[in-house]
């Protein structure tokens, strides 16, 4: 999968393309069953799938305290989108000038101008331009006069008769059921990222920890204390405990996720993590001292390993909400 970053970075060779257009934040069985239909009318066609997405999200953009959380970081959304039939990836950067882009102008610049787009399949509530002006009418028309492919595909459901959305796997995982955020993702909730240096409290509480930081205005879509998968250290996965919040017994304020690998020693600075949550033990909470702190780390980590020792991770892992 060839991936653009940044509309000045389109050639003349991207230009022809069986294209959708979003977010796609979780790349989801809803998004899954687009781009397999996008994969189809692409083939037919016999020009390249392309995706054209946005960074950051339009929200944490233009006003971060309505922005959603973030099921996914660009660097994690890519990796899932190359497992879909897509060949192209165009990254847009999100800022004033896409933002005040006219609906109009984003149809002739760059659907028609930069992407040449012979087929173009958009969800059922999709909008675009300033001030979200553009509408599947405006496209129809655009259709007629431009002479690409026009096509609308229904949100998918689920047995229950539910819409898959990246709101109801956020819901899922804000609630701790893992259960189902995996049923909609069609995988089990992962996050990955490189481990940065941090303030050592893990280590003289006596449970070190690889800290993974989220980029400023991006919150994660779940919290609290959660058994752990973890790949990128060994040539297996790593059981661990792991803490998404801010830290609040420490003062903490900035969004971390913080692994404590089980019964394994070393420096992981650098490294790049893929981190798979499997089960959550409870909530973030504050305590009033370090020890108390401690203590309950310390907790966590018996429960765990019971949790590990009646359930390896070769076998398949209980999944409760909490």
């Amino acid at each position: 999968m060839e991936l653009v970053r940044g509309l000045h970075n389109l050639q003349p060779r991207h230009c022809g393309c069986a294209l959708t257009i979003g977010n796609f934040d979780g790349v989801h069985l809803g998004h899954q069953a687009m781009l397999d239909t996008l994969g189809l009318a692409a083939q037919r066609l016999g020009v390249p799938p392309v995706l054209l997405t946005f960074e950051p999200h339009p929200l944490e953009a233009l006003r971060p305290e309505q922005a959603p959380t973030r099921l996914t970081p660009l660097r994690d959304k890519l990796a899932a989108l190359a497992e879909t039939p897509l060949q192209r990836v165009v990254v847009a950067r999100f800022g004033a000038v896409l933002a005040g882009m006219s609906a109009e102008a984003f149809v002739d610049e760059l659907l028609i101008g930069r992407l040449g787009v012979r087929h173009l399949l958009i969800g059922d509530d999709f909008r675009f331009g300033r001030a979200r002006r553009g509408d599947y009418a405006m496209l129809a028309e655009a259709s007629r006069r431009h002479g690409f492919e026009l096509d609308r595909l229904e949100t998918l459901a689920t047995e229950d008769g539910e819409r898959i959305s990246s709101t109801r796997v956020r819901a899922a995982l804000a609630a701790g059921d893992l259960g189902e955020a995996e049923d909609l993702l069609g995988r089990p909730y992962t996050l990955s990222g490189r481990v940065v240096r941090g303030d050592a409290i893990g280590r003289r509480l006596g449970f070190p920890t690889a800290n993974i930081a989220f980029r400023a205005n991006q919150r994660p879509a779940l919290g609290g204390i959660f058994t752990v998968s973890v790949e990128g250290v060994a040539d297996r996965p790593l059981p661990g405990v792991a803490n998404v919040g801010t830290r609040p017994a420490v003062g903490g304020k900035r969004h971390l996720l913080e692994v404590h690998l089980l019964d394994w020693q070393g420096r992981l600075y650098g490294c790049h993590l893929q981190v798979r949550f499997l089960q959550r033990l409870r909530e973030e909470w504050h305590f009033d001292s370090l020890d108390a702190l401690s203590a309950q780390i310390g907790r966590d980590v018996d429960q765990a390993r019971a949790l590990f020792n009646d359930n390896p991770l070769s076998d398949p892992t209980p999944r409760t909400a909490t």
